[in-house]
């Protein structure tokens, strides 16, 4: 069997502080953050009504989604896409617990609907008239892992590209202490079959018994999200690195090899180097 593979078209990225792929790259290479940072992403494939009430949960993956289509150029509406969460919207599972336990006449149908892990894939299929198949999926501190398996997978099964976006937001109430997670953090990636000029490419090189990793940029500032698993990626493409290594399960991780763009862009355009 070929080895999992595939280029990197896109990379959409969002984080508190960090609002899109550029700064991240700048942050990882130099240390500077942007001088007035967003407090929420805003995605624009939603209606305004439909953005201001979508849990933040959903607006993160939504703004990456959309930004990595965008610099892949590819039509959001052609992608079959992988949605990845750890925990889904925590936020809105506590706000449910309370108010099932407190008043339970009193649940918001909106928020009821939100509640459910796949909500951000039915946005995004909704909000894009996307009709090709979308999965959600988690596998605790291994899902972005899983989610890059998938997404692997599906190409190797013949899909020409695929949209994989992973997730999560802030853990609050009882949750919090035993499914921790701060801050708001989103990725996406546009993943093809097909080498493209000026794309970085992935190829899935084993899987290992997990060993420490010294941990980069990235997650230094944001390890205490429930998607910093995914990180370790992230702070290998924004400097340029070879390898890098993803926990998957348990003792378990990812070995990756990376091979850089052949043609570097300026990170003004959020491309990876």
């Amino acid at each position: 069997m070929n080895a999992l593979s595939a280029s990197i078209e896109g990379v959409g990225f969002w984080s508190d502080g960090l609002p899109s792929w550029a700064d991240a790259i700048a942050h990882v290479r130099d240390g500077t953050l942007p001088d007035a940072a967003p407090a929420r992403p805003a995605p624009q494939v939603l209606a305004p009504n439909e953005r201001r009430r979508a849990p933040e949960s959903v607006a993160v993956a939504l703004e990456v989604a959309h930004a990595a289509c965008a610099m892949a150029g590819r039509d959001p509406a052609t992608l079959p896409s992988v949605f990845a969460s750890t925990h889904g919207d925590l936020a809105i599972t506590d706000y449910m617990c309370a108010t099932l336990a407190h008043e339970p006449a009193n649940i918001s149908p909106t928020r009821f609907h939100n509640s459910v892990h796949n909500a951000a894939a039915g946005y995004w299929t909704i909000g894009t008239g996307a009709m090709q198949p979308a999965t959600a999926l988690s596998a605790g501190e291994a899902s972005f892992a899983q989610g890059l398996l998938e997404a692997l997978a599906q190409l190797h099964a013949g899909s020409d590209a695929v949209l994989l976006v992973a997730y999560d937001s802030q853990a609050v109430g009882p949750l919090a202490a035993v499914s921790a997670s701060t801050g708001v953090l989103g990725a996406a990636f546009v993943l093809s079959r097909h080498p493209r000029e000026g794309a970085a490419t992935i190829t899935l090189d084993g899987i290992d018994t997990a060993t420490p990793v010294a941990p980069g940029p990235l997650m230094q500032r944001l390890g205490g999200n429930a998607m910093a698993p995914m990180l370790p990626l992230l702070d290998a493409l924004a400097g340029g690195a070879t390898q890098a290594v993803l926990h998957a399960g348990p003792g378990q991780q990812l070995r990756l090899h990376l091979q850089a763009a052949a043609h570097p862009t300026d990170a003004s355009t959020g491309a990876a180097a």
